[in-house]
């Protein structure tokens, strides 16, 4: 629990040893065996767990760590667990001797404080001998669990100035010993859980890596763990190569962004994300000096490991897709966090809600600065929500929770020539949202409305996707949470273009108890009470003036922009009316429209 050890996990890593040399072909084959087997761990997890979050939000990866901790393979799952695991993964290797590992071993970390990311987060991982006993690697399987068995169901505490008031804080501890679980052990994480439904998931995690272990040890056979390691030493090196070769294509310079969150779960505003880009040839320097490291902030602190997931992730979004995501992205970019701010806080400092923010900051922070060296991929990866509303309540069964993430549209940016589209960012990858059918199955709630707003998106020549009002019932008395954000600072647009639009939340709608959520919320509602989230639309790409008319005029058409923004957002003016569908772009006066509007921004500008 020390800044040391977060040096220590993050420092690169030798490659493997091995006498073996390996061409391209093989190591692609070997590689794509790896994928395989973590789309199937990750696969195997969602069908398996008992918990929506899980079985219906997909809210899970997997990755495979080499034996010295190098990130060496991943599936296609939600990216920033990708990026995270391995430090939770070096941090058990780090006590290879102290944990006895061995053949059939299984372990769960899950400390933000030991390479973890928040608590939720729980990553199960087993290793993987060859037949010699020499350790190849490690298959580790990373989901949000629906609780951590802290003060508050789902280990999102509002006032929280510890972790200890989240939950229960797991370093490394060993599930299942030489093939036979540790049933006591198992027994009491189980018990430090609030949900029934979490000796499933648990059960789905260790199951997953078990069955990964058996695929990833007949491919060791059939190849030979000194090729097998050779291709890992290949791939990674391979994918340092691509991302240097990229970088170096883009102009030297230091390019910085400053982005906010409206303020801490205390009221304490505009907490400030710095960033600043350097590069220097084929190096790329992330820095975040000048982050916000004010003490008494409450809510706002991202751990260590988080920070680096997340500023990778976005960088991941910045080069060639094509390029492998591997432990060669980390090795071909230099990341700066200061010891002491929201961005690697003091041991023991909550890390929950730094998941959501600063963690979608400093990855929106990186896409602002990079959008002036590769704007054509600058679209920032994140989701803006401050929380989800988290409606939680009792019956028969226990508690239920139903965490809010069903179905909902939100912070879809645009990117160069393409408008915002689909319902969630690219951060979230693989993350369904959940059905509301099925939410409404589970829990007694009922959603009364999922639609799309009119104006709810940043303007811009390609604009964002709007956001959509979410309006739910509650059928019994229920507690719901909530922290806000994002309605001072909402997601960011690029290259001139509006940031998107602003989240709104309300208590009780249509009630004489109606109330707008201007801070957080952790109230009691009665039978019946209803819930109105709007949840913010994403931001713009270049200015709005060069947006093609044409393509202005059918955004009304199809309701995501209201007539009146039509002319003032983007300077279009339209004849006809939308009853009649006989909307036509006046070409004339549109030309002469943002010829003024140009005129008087230039003016304010000078």
């Amino acid at each position: 629990m020390s800044y040391e050890l977060n040096r220590r996990l993050a420092a690169r890593r030798e490659p493997l040893p091995t006498d073996a040399s390996v061409d391209a072909v093989s190591a692609a084959i070997i590689r794509g065996a790896m994928e395989t087997i973590c789309f199937e761990a990750a696969t195997h997890l969602g069908r398996a767990a008992s918990s929506p979050i899980i079985n219906q939000s997909n809210e899970r990866n997997a990755v495979i760590v080499d034996a010295h901790g190098r990130l060496a393979s991943g599936s296609i799952g939600t990216p920033h667990l990708t990026f995270v695991s391995q430090l939770t993964v070096r941090y058990g290797l780090e006590h290879f001797e102290d944990y006895d590992w061995g053949p059939g071993d299984v372990f769960l970390g899950n400390d933000p404080d030991h390479g973890g990311g928040h608590l939720p987060d729980y990553n199960v991982y087993a290793p993987v001998f060859d037949d010699n006993g020499e350790l190849v690697m490690i298959q580790a399987l990373q989901a949000h669990q629906g609780d951590t068995g802290g003060k508050d169901p789902g280990g999102f505490t509002l006032e929280a100035t510890d972790i200890f008031t989240e939950g229960l804080a797991i370093p490394c501890v060993k599930l299942v010993h030489r093939g036979e679980p540790r049933r006591d052990i198992i027994r009491l994480i189980e018990r430090n859980n609030r949900f029934a439904t979490f000796s499933g998931d648990l059960a789905a995690m260790m199951s997953g890596v078990q069955r990964s272990v058996k695929s990833l040890e007949a491919m060791i056979r059939k190849w030979g763990s000194d090729t097998v390691k050779a291709a890992i030493n290949y791939n990674i090196a391979h994918t340092e190569q691509c991302v240097r070769r990229e970088i170096a294509g883009w102009p030297d310079g230091s390019y910085a962004a400053t982005v906010y969150i409206d303020h801490d779960t205390q009221g304490t505003k505009d907490v400030k994300v710095q960033v600043t880009c350097t590069v220097k040839g084929d190096q790329l320097t992330v820095d975040l000096s000048g982050t916000d490291d004010r003490p008494n902030l409450v809510g706002v602190w991202n751990t260590y490991g988080n920070t680096r997931s997340y500023i990778m992730v976005q960088i991941a979004a910045m080069v060639d897709p094509g390029i492998v995501k591997n432990e060669g992205m980390f090795d071909a970019v230099d990341i700066i966090v200061p010891e002491g701010c929201i961005a690697q806080p003091p041991p023991n400092s909550p890390a929950a809600l730094g998941s959501f923010h600063p963690a979608c900051e400093i990855t929106e922070g990186v896409a602002v600065a990079l959008s002036k060296v590769v704007p054509g991929r600058c679209q920032p990866q994140v989701y803006k929500i401050g929380m989800p509303n988290a409606v939680i309540g009792f019956d028969a069964n226990g508690m239920w929770m139903d965490q809010g993430v069903d179905t909902r549209s939100m912070d879809v940016s645009a990117v160069e020539g393409i408008d915002g589209w689909g319902s969630c960012p690219a951060s979230l990858g693989n993350l369904f949202l959940s059905e509301a059918e099925d939410a409404e199955c589970r829990f007694p709630v009922l959603n009364i409305n999922r639609e799309m707003t009119t104006d709810a998106c940043g303007a811009g020549q390609w604009r964002g996707q709007p956001g959509s009002l979410n309006v739910k019932k509650v059928l019994q008395p229920t507690m719901a949470m909530a922290w806000m954000v994002s309605a001072e600072h909402p997601i960011s647009g690029m290259c001139g273009g509006d940031s998107g639009s602003p989240y709104v939340n309300h208590f009780e709608l249509g009630s004489d108890n109606e109330r707008k959520i201007e801070l957080i919320a952790r109230d009691q509602l009665p039978a019946n009470a209803v819930i109105a989230y709007q949840h913010g639309g994403g931001g713009g790409f270049g200015p709005a003036l060069a947006r093609d008319p044409e393509a202005v005029k059918e955004d009304v058409l199809d309701e995501y922009v209201s007539l009146a923004a039509a002319r003032d957002k983007y300077g279009v003016v339209l004849t006809g009316t939308l009853e009649n569908y006989d909307l036509a772009v006046d070409v004339a006066a549109t030309a002469a429209l943002r010829e003024q509007m140009t005129a008087a921004r230039n003016s304010q500008a000078a």
